[in-house]
């Protein structure tokens, strides 16, 4: 049988046998490994993606918290300044009171020993006047003249006040 054009239909089932044959090969061996690997890659990208969008919101969420306990802190800050002011001002007015003790106890005693040295000088102006009293009515008595020993007496008198 002729063909025309001289074709080969036994070629032409040959390569196309040989083209099918090569085309499963491929498949199964190239295509399909690829493919598989594709896919695994594009669920990993996709896995990372979810997870780093998890990280971000809890990043966010933990960024919140902390700055819900900082601004906890600082209001929990300024409430310990002002109990610390309180205290400082009331430790200020106990040791201003008790200075204030301190300052009377001290006085009272310079007070009391202004006292014991008056009483002191007191009695020893009444002894030295006593004395001279005594020296006086000596001479008087032992003095014939009173008029005399009352001018004596007198000058006495005024020579130990002029001395002291």
């Amino acid at each position: 049988m002729k063909v025309p054009l001289n074709i080969d239909w036994q070629q032409i089932l040959l390569h196309a046998l040989n083209f099918t044959i090569l085309f499963a090969v491929l498949y199964f061996f190239l295509y399909k490994p690829v493919k598989d690997f594709m896919e695994k890659r594009e669920a990993s990208y996709k896995q990372q993606h979810d997870e780093a969008e998890q990280a971000l919101a809890d990043a966010k969420k933990t960024k919140e918290e902390y700055e819900a306990k900082i601004a906890g802190a600082e209001e929990e800050i300024s409430v310990m300044k002002s109990e610390a002011g309180a205290k400082a001002a009331e430790e200020r007015g106990k040791m201003l009171e008790q200075t204030r003790q301190e300052a009377a106890g001290i006085l009272e005693t310079a007070k009391k020993r202004g006292e014991i040295e008056h009483d002191k000088i007191i009695a020893e102006a009444q002894k030295e006047i006593a004395d001279i009293v005594t020296t006086a009515t000596e001479k008087i008595v032992l003095s014939a003249d009173v008029k005399k020993s009352y001018d004596e007496f007198l000058k006495s008198a005024e020579g130990n006040t002029k001395n002291e």
